[in-house]
């Protein structure tokens, strides 16, 4: 009953979905990873995703940080 929000929101993407490349033959230099993070919420709490993104601008480790913006206040 969960909803894959990045796939809600990229229903299209392909190989741009990465979050995790081996240390082993230059795989992300080559962009070759897995999508290995994800952000899975309820369909009502999904509905109100209005952004997500995954932050390839720096590499900070093996993972990619995801990320998603949702309209609602707390």
């Amino acid at each position: 009953g969960l909803v894959d929000v990045y796939r809600q929101l990229h229903p299209d993407t392909t190989d741009a979905c990465y979050t995790w490349w081996s240390n082993r033959g230059q795989a992300y230099a080559k962009n070759v990873g897995w999508r290995l993070d994800y952000h899975f919420a309820t369909p009502k709490l999904a509905a109100l995703a209005k952004q997500a993104a995954i932050y390839k601008d720096q590499k900070f480790s093996d993972h990619a940080p995801l990320t998603v913006d949702y309209d609602f206040a707390l």
